[in-house]
């Protein structure tokens, strides 16, 4: 875990958030453990917690289902495992962690949280109390998220990129004790951060590791590949990346059939019902959901429906940078892997 990594002042937890010692450890899959305005003067000192105006409430009616903020906007950064001791608000000295540490070893793929650009490439991130390789990438609004401890770059400063596209190796420059990607939300401004975890969480995405979830009124990559999945169900959707109501009542009526609650919205309870498990020779529109997806971390697919040795080496590629069992076949690890 890091070292430093440290905001100036002692950081608070967020309303609504876990106590600290809630976080000390988490698992992730199968046993692998897994946005903000710049001045020129950089972070103010003293870098404060952000209000709890930051965390969305769970879930959405369906007369703000356009407002929700778990709107496929966001995704998760990296998998592996939470260190004990690596939470956000752990004592760092005087200071308090100011990010969220995620283990695995070095060279596992670390992927833009949101949309963005890059605005920091440097040691430290040019922040205060960080050390070894990082990225900042702002996502307007007052949002940014930092990226540290990293093993390579896989995007330039000034970088335009896509959620969930891979911008760098995870690694152990800096004061560590081991290889990990320590990540950081700031909501207000760069340096007034806020607990990722919880931060994600209102927008629909869980560090640990789970599936995410998606209301109606999201829109696109992932909502393309419920889309898909939907349509390999029976369901005819367009794939045009738009949750909208026709899409949200298909999604209400399969949740229906399967004796799910029919919210529409598709969290960890439809998940596993909407996937298949493929492998090279399948073909179809579940194929094409997972050829996007696959693209949503970089891969580069044709998006043709057709499982064959291409696929099977983008599968084979993203679930050995990400230390998943290779096998070639895209079942439920995987594909909650790829979502997320």
């Amino acid at each position: 875990m890091c070292d430093s990594c440290a905001t100036a002042a002692e950081a608070t937890t967020p309303e609504g958030a876990e106590p600290h010692g809630g976080l000390s450890r988490r698992g992730l899959l199968a046993g692998l453990g897994l946005g903000l305005g710049i001045s020129a003067a950089g972070p103010a000192a003293g870098a404060a917690t952000a209000s709890a105006a930051q965390s969305a409430s769970g879930g959405a009616t369906p007369t703000a289902a356009a407002a929700s903020a778990k709107n496929g906007r966001w995704s998760n950064p990296a998998l592996g495992r939470f260190p004990g001791g690596g939470h956000y608000g752990a004592p760092r000295g005087g200071a308090a962690h100011a990010g969220q540490d995620v283990s695995n070893p070095t060279g596992t793929g670390v992927y833009a949280a949101a949309a963005g650009t890059v605005v920091r490439r440097s040691w430290g991130g040019g922040l205060t109390g960080r050390t070894g390789n990082a990225l900042v990438i702002s996502h307007g609004g007052g949002q940014y998220t930092y990226y540290g401890h990293l093993n390579a770059y896989r995007v330039a400063l000034n970088a335009t990129v896509a959620a969930g596209q891979r911008i760098a190796d995870m690694g152990a420059t800096g004061n560590v004790t081991g290889p990990h990607l320590h990540f950081e939300t700031h909501s207000g401004g760069l340096g007034v951060t806020v607990n990722p975890v919880t931060f994600l969480a209102a927008r629909g995405v869980d560090l640990g590791g789970g599936w995410p979830r998606i209301d109606p009124g999201a829109s696109g990559a992932t909502v393309v590949v419920i889309q898909h999945l939907m349509t390999q169900r029976g369901y005819g959707l367009v794939a045009d990346g738009q949750y909208g109501t026709v899409s949200s009542n298909a999604v209400k009526h399969f949740q229906s059939a399967k004796g799910l609650v029919a919210d529409g919205q598709v969290g960890p309870a439809t998940w596993p019902h909407l996937v298949h498990t493929l492998r090279q020779g399948s073909s179809g529109s579940h194929v094409r959901a997972l050829q996007t997806a696959l693209n949503r971390r970089s891969a580069g697919l044709v998006v043709d429906g057709t499982f064959g040795t291409v696929t099977t080496t983008a599968v084979r590629t993203y679930q050995g940078v990400n230390r998943l069992v290779v096998d070639g076949e895209a079942g439920p690890v995987t594909w909650q892997a790829l979502v997320g």
